[in-house]
């Protein structure tokens, strides 16, 4: 009888580990790129991995690989999808549920919940919240919920902070990993042809952005910096991204009597070809979690210029070592950083982006999806010992 238990535990250590990877849609945001990531690069000796989503269709499904079991459940509103969720963990019961956002995790701590499983469950915060009353209770209420999950996985160290102080998560449980950046990918996307190459000339100077178009991502203040830089007839301002923002943006342009200079292209699949002609990225957030944009300007070679967005920028760019940083809000500060970039030397600029290209690969995805292999095996195996 004891043989043929650890003969059973020896299989259960040979088998593939299938892992479920739970969120809301794969739309071009930062979360659903690192879910992306994962997925795609996980060593199938060990992983068989299932992406579960909302019966929408979205941008990043196209590039999921043809090996990985995608399932849409039938519903399209997040509490709906609950019950749905449990039934189908009840069904493929999989070694380990990987969620990230806090709605999306909600969620799928419920449905592991009601699953009555031995499903393990990983969860991952994105998110710098906090600062207000209500806030901060709403972040005691998903640290509460978080005590149900077997590991938190923290985006940096200062959400790692954030997690402990404002959602009073133990430190125990917590994992940071960083957002995997797949380079390879981005390099080679960079050498296609924009769908606009004539807004990239020799006697223009291209300041970029790309994010969605929304409060958080404060572009008046990239707007109001750029209208402050001196000769704008010879600069442009490209804005990658769509949102609700788009035309109070386009407005005040027009107040500032940039609107000749600004290009609103929308979302792009592709952003890299247009991020690696640029003179300088520009991000103006006022918080990030990460900033997966700021690692895949760094690894294309084009000077940063970024606010102080609590925590990801200050982590990534190094207090200021691989790109500039400007104070959040400040309109006059940022313009100063963009003039600064934009007139370096030739041997400042290739000292910058040789070192933010080496900064770039501490972000590789094959070195952080490892790390996240590491994580599923440690809490999978924690709960083999148990058994």
């Amino acid at each position: 009888m004891l043989m043929n238990t650890i003969e059973e535990s020896r299989f259960l250590h040979l088998e593939r580990k299938k892992i479920m990877f739970f969120i809301y849609r794969m739309g071009g945001g930062g979360a659903a790129r690192t879910i992306l990531n994962i997925v795609n690069h996980l060593d199938r000796q060990q992983f068989q991995p299932i992406l579960v989503t909302l019966d929408f269709n979205y941008t990043y499904e196209h590039d999921v690989r043809d090996d990985v079991t995608f399932i849409k459940l039938p519903v399209k509103r997040l509490r709906q999808a609950i019950v749905p969720l449990m039934k189908l963990i009840r069904k493929e019961q999989p070694n380990l549920l990987f969620s990230t956002v806090p709605n999306y995790n909600t969620i799928a701590i419920l449905a592991k919940l009601l699953s009555r499983t031995k499903t393990k469950l990983i969860v991952r915060e994105a998110a710098y919240l906090g600062g207000t009353w209500n806030t901060n209770l709403k972040l005691k209420l998903y640290g509460l919920l978080y005590r149900f999950s077997d590991r938190v996985i923290a985006l940096s160290n200062g959400v790692k902070d954030n997690l402990i102080s404002r959602y009073h998560v133990p430190k125990e449980k917590i994992s940071v990993i960083y957002n995997p950046v797949d380079i390879k990918h981005i390099l080679t996307e960079s050498e296609k042809e924009p769908e606009e190459p004539f807004l990239f000339r020799e006697d223009k100077q291209t300041i970029l952005t790309a994010g969605r178009l929304v409060e958080e991502k404060d572009h008046r203040t990239l707007f109001r910096a750029f209208a402050k830089l001196d000769d704008l007839e010879n600069k442009q301002l490209i804005i990658l991204g769509e949102g609700e923002l788009e035309g109070e943006l386009k407005q005040l342009a027009k107040e500032l009597g940039i609107f000749e200079q600004v290009y609103f292209l929308g979302f792009k699949r592709n952003p890299y070809t247009y991020m690696k002609r640029a003179d300088v990225f520009a991000l103006t957030s006022i918080t990030e979690g990460f900033g997966h944009v700021l690692v895949e300007a760094l690894a294309l070679g084009t000077p940063v210029v970024s606010t102080r967005c609590r925590p990801g920028a200050e982590e990534i760019l190094g207090d200021g070592e691989f790109g500039l940083l400007a104070d959040v809000g400040d309109s006059d500060m940022f313009s100063a950083k963009l003039a600064e970039a934009l007139s370096l030397s030739e041997a400042e600029k290739v000292q910058l982006i040789t070192k933010g290209k080496k900064r770039a690969r501490d972000f590789a995805v094959e070195l952080i999806v490892r790390q996240y292999e590491q994580v599923f095996l440690q809490v999978i195996d924690e709960k083999m010992r148990k058994l």
